[in-house]
């Protein structure tokens, strides 16, 4: 009788991870506080690179840095929007009051 507590574990290939930038998790919501602390001013850099790795994890970082533009196509523009807005409210979250008032109109997440 042989002690084997190994077990086998089969990796998940990159086709079962969802790629799309457009999909949205359920657990994605418009109130997603995505980092702390908010951004201050004081800590942008570290602030940064907090919700750049956020935004990398969900495939919404395009949105920020302008690799993923407002698509030509009617049809993908409403789902850019959403995403976008959905961006735009992670990134007010993650502000203080001070710096939510000065961006709160800003049309896109870039």
């Amino acid at each position: 009788m042989s002690d084997n507590n190994q077990t086998s574990t089969t990796p998940l290939s990159s086709s079962h991870i969802k790629q799309d930038p457009y999909s949205i998790h359920h657990f994605d919501s418009p109130a997603t506080v995505l980092v702390t602390p908010l951004l201050t001013g004081d800590n942008y850099r570290s602030w940064r690179r907090a919700v750049r790795m956020a935004l990398r994890a969900k495939i919404k970082l395009g949105f920020v840095d302008g690799s993923l533009p407002i698509p030509k196509e009617q049809n993908d523009i409403s789902n850019w929007e959403r995403c976008n807005d959905l961006v735009g409210s992670w990134i007010l979250n993650a502000a203080s009051r001070e710096i939510r008032l000065s961006i709160l109109y800003a049309e896109t997440a870039a």
